[in-house]
């Protein structure tokens, strides 16, 4: 007869400290305890996230969002800009904004100005991207001369065209020394050349940026690539539109993006070169030129206030939809969560 009948099973220790049943069976762990160091380092972290940017939010919400709720409280109003605003017209500052033809054509300026900005300048800029990212004698400084414009202020770059452009203006003096004196125009004041003039000046302001942009999205891909498809026997523009357009693309969507918002905001070379009245009839008006030319210039800032809210959700719907269909697959697991 064994000594252990009658007493239960033998539990025992082992030298780490794991207990046992006598007949070979093992008792099941005990639960491991609860990661409270894991807490404690998620609270710090949550302490300092909100330290970081807790700064960069107070700013966004009293430079950007807190303007935007006050300019949408103002365009309820008839307000001439000084003292409270207490002549309440609802939505009537809306309502005339969408009725006159004068913004609706500025509203049309924007599309055409926002379309022929994309149309002429990517395909300009990609072709000088590929030119510049080759080794070709001057490089550097033909790389400079290109983004010289962009880094011109908009008053000397608008003052310098509008000489230019006069009807007894360098341009058409060139043209007629050059026995093309036939294609004098009215650069500036006939509505359909005036618009043309514009895209001319926006096209050579800003081409240089997007081609910087785009030599900087080159460099990310790798030359492997390009020599393998040279020994698969790929000629350089096979190699360019089955290798360098599709890695280069979410660069050329982010610049699309840039392009969009700058156009839709363009007031600057428009107001400097047409001035406040006649960019209406040149048929080169903007929303922001109409807004100040209604706004600021009629002592109208209730009405100004409204246009600037209509600009704005304009440009975020727009913003957002290119955002939710074009940048969606860039930004996925960067600005978004990546979906698992």
């Amino acid at each position: 007869m064994s000594d252990s009948q009658g007493v239960g099973p033998l539990v025992t220790t082992s030298p780490e400290g794991r207990s046992g049943v006598g007949d070979g069976a093992v008792a099941a762990p005990s639960p491991a305890p609860r990661p409270r160091r894991r807490k404690r380092g998620s609270w710090r972290q949550r302490l300092e996230v909100t330290l970081l940017t807790g700064p960069a939010i107070l700013i966004f919400l009293a430079f950007v969002i807190f303007p935007v709720v006050m300019a949408a409280y103002y365009g309820f109003f008839k307000w001439k800009g000084y003292g409270p605003p207490t002549d309440f017209v609802g939505l009537q500052n809306y309502l005339t904004i969408f009725q006159d033809p004068t913004f609706i054509d500025a509203l049309r300026h924007n599309g055409f100005i926002v379309v022929m900005s994309l149309v002429m300048q990517g395909p300009a800029a990609v072709i000088l991207a590929l030119l510049l990212n080759r080794k070709i004698r001057g490089r550097s400084l033909i790389r400079v001369l290109i983004f010289v414009p962009y880094v011109i202020s908009e008053v000397i770059v608008g003052t310098g065209w509008s000489l230019m452009l006069q009807t007894s203006g360098a341009v058409n003096d060139l043209l007629g020394k050059i026995g093309l004196s036939g294609w004098a125009v009215d650069w500036l004041s006939d509505p359909k050349i005036a618009i043309w003039s514009l895209m001319i000046i926006i096209t050579w302001k800003y081409i240089g940026f997007a081609v910087i942009l785009f030599l900087a999205g080159l460099q990310s891909i790798p030359e492997e690539l390009h020599e393998a498809a040279a020994i698969d026997g790929a000629s350089y523009w096979q190699a360019q539109r089955s290798i360098t357009l599709p890695l280069l693309g979410p660069t050329i969507r982010i610049w699309a993006f840039l392009s969009i918002i700058g156009s839709l905001q363009l007031f600057d070379l428009v107001y400097i070169i047409w001035g406040q009245y006649v960019s209406a009839t040149a048929g080169t008006s903007t929303m922001a030129t109409y807004m100040v030319l209604n706004g600021r210039n009629a002592g109208n800032y209730g009405f100004g206030n409204a246009v600037a809210v209509v600009l704005f959700l304009i440009s975020l719907v727009i913003a957002l939809t290119y955002q939710r269909f074009v940048l969606r697959r860039d930004t996925e697991g960067a600005l978004t969560e990546r979906k698992k």
